[in-house]
């Protein structure tokens, strides 16, 4: 049996690099129930003051502080305190974001995705032509990286002569919009608004907000207490690309700033959304410690549709056409006049290796 299960199994213990056999003092018990109830009680403040809608935040804090009076996270360690305060605040209301992270070497959560490959996750796949005047490429994510967003750039400079692109985001769970800024330049042909985003004032205010002044963010007037901000494109001079189909694959393993792209192309009419809903995880936010190795996601702004309004939490971003996850390829292939069998053949070849569905909840 290995250490980390040890200290699973053994969740009365407080492990900090004693001997598993050392017998629990009375004063080791008490410092672990003190322990607990501070990365509790730390979780309830950040968020009451922070949490996107304040009511809904000074609900999460009730219910954590209720937990801590009745003597719930006392006694848990790890991944077992991390899903407890997980189940509390969704028992409340769901948010697709809210994740309490456990320290390293903790016991892993039950998987919650047990075929998915072992590794991390590539940020970019499969990009290239994948039948004449067809680009295709996959985005497994949308990172901070400077040299993702260079092969997103180099991607579309290369195929700029392609009648169809194809943007594979069934296995991307989020991130944030720097390789959009490289992509959309290329989509449109003349200065569009894309997105709405909007961040608790608050947290916008004290210089620590998820939002740099990145190019394409521009601030608007908006809701009393949010600083709101349009996520618009400017179009580049090359107009090789205004005119080719976009098609954009979706699932319930789409999340996030993934979801974002996807609004993108359906409100503007730039793109149409094959596959299923997606994953329905809106709210943008920052990671938080809180203490004893812990780490919280804290959702401090919204994304949502300039004309309605309307975001995406709980029910995802709704496909133009709906078919299967599995099967959107081979849709989109065949409406550019691929044959259905040379079709299903390029699918099974660019059929992602992670999961195309929204992760399980995890239960406490």
């Amino acid at each position: 049996m290995s250490r980390s299960r040890l200290i699973l199994s053994a969740l009365l213990l407080a492990v900090s690099g004693a001997a598993l056999s050392a017998p629990a003092t009375p004063a080791a018990a008490e410092e672990a129930e003190a322990d607990a109830n501070a990365v509790a009680e730390r979780y309830a403040t950040l968020l009451e003051r922070d949490y996107v809608y304040p009511e809904t935040g000074q609900r999460y804090a009730a219910a954590i502080r209720a937990g801590i009076v009745a003597g719930r996270y006392a006694p848990l360690a790890g991944a077992a305190l991390a899903r407890a305060l997980d189940a509390d605040v969704n028992a409340v209301q769901p948010d697709g974001h809210l994740h309490v992270r456990p320290p390293e070497g903790a016991a892993p959560p039950p998987d919650a995705h047990p075929g998915k490959p072992r590794g991390p996750k590539p940020p970019v796949e499969q990009a290239g032509w994948i039948a004449p005047g067809i680009a295709f490429i996959r985005f497994n994510l949308f990172p901070d990286d400077a040299a993702v967003t260079a092969t997103a750039a180099t991607f579309m400079a290369d195929h700029a002569d392609a009648r169809a692109i194809v943007f594979d985001i069934r296995t991307n769970g989020g991130g944030g919009i720097e390789q959009m800024n490289v992509i959309f330049p290329w989509l449109f042909d003349r200065p569009t608004r894309l997105v709405t985003m909007a961040t608790r004032a608050s947290v916008d205010e004290s210089g620590e907000g998820p939002l740099d002044e990145d190019v394409g963010l521009r601030l608007v007037a908006g809701d009393p207490g949010m600083v709101t901000r349009e996520h618009w494109v400017t179009p580049n001079g090359d107009a090789r690309l205004r005119d080719a189909k976009v098609y954009v694959l979706t699932s319930g393993g789409t999340g996030s700033a993934a979801e974002h792209f996807a609004l993108a192309m359906k409100h503007t009419r730039r793109g149409v959304l094959v596959g299923s809903a997606t994953g329905g995880a809106n709210h943008f936010g920052r990671g938080e410690s809180l203490g004893g190795g812990f780490q919280a996601f804290i959702p401090v702004g919204r994304t949502y549709d300039p004309v309605t309004g309307e975001d995406w939490e709980g029910d995802g971003v709704q496909p133009d056409i709906a078919v299967a996850p599995a099967d959107a390829l081979v849709r989109v292939l065949t409406d550019l006049g691929v044959a259905v069998d040379a079709a299903q053949r390029l699918s099974d070849a660019h059929r992602p290796a992670w999961p195309m569905e929204r992760p399980r909840r995890r239960a406490s």
